[in-house]
């Protein structure tokens, strides 16, 4: 009998990373000049997988997510997985916005992920959703590149990951 091999397909971030880069960046715009005595923060929540940005006006807001950005990038973090949401009128004429943090695969990417595949027609490759992974399996390592790179190719708007290889 011919072995199988498989991966899983996902997405995530590194919380310890994202918590550094949040840390960072509070640390950098806290000593900013342009930032002296204004209130401004950064909160990361990391339970309900949202950083909080918050700044007197959207000029300022904007400067605090520029920085985050650059923070993350610099932390290997993928820019892709934040999505950033509107930004919204808070207490005492400041604003705030809110970003979310893509952390595993929407039973929607799933679906997707699975409908690439199932259209290229590949022959030998299974695919399985199980939680917020697919599985992809195959008895040839070659179809399972194949498969990556197709993957690399499509634009699922977050930063996919390849795990969890194995061999039966």
């Amino acid at each position: 009998m011919a072995s199988n091999s498989s991966f899983d397909v996902t997405t995530g971030v590194d919380f310890n990373e994202v918590q550094n880069a949040v840390t960072q960046a509070t640390k950098e715009i806290t000593q900013r000049y342009d930032f002296k005595g204004l209130k401004v923060s950064i909160e990361l929540n990391e339970k309900d997988k949202k950083i909080v940005l918050a700044a007197p006006d959207e000029y300022k807001l904007t400067a605090i997510w520029e920085v985050l950005q650059s923070k993350m990038a610099r932390r290997q973090v993928p820019l892709k997985n934040l999505k950033p949401g509107k930004i919204e009128s808070a207490a005492s004429a400041s604003v705030r916005q809110e970003v979310a943090i893509q952390d595993g695969l929407t039973s929607e990417m799933a679906r997707d992920i699975v409908r690439v595949l199932k259209d290229a027609k590949l022959k030998k490759v299974q695919s399985s959703i199980q939680g917020d992974t697919v599985r992809v399996s195959s008895p040839s390592k070659d179809d399972l590149q194949g498969v990556m790179a197709l993957l690399r190719q499509q634009d699922f708007e977050v930063e996919l990951k390849f795990e969890n290889f194995r061999s039966n």
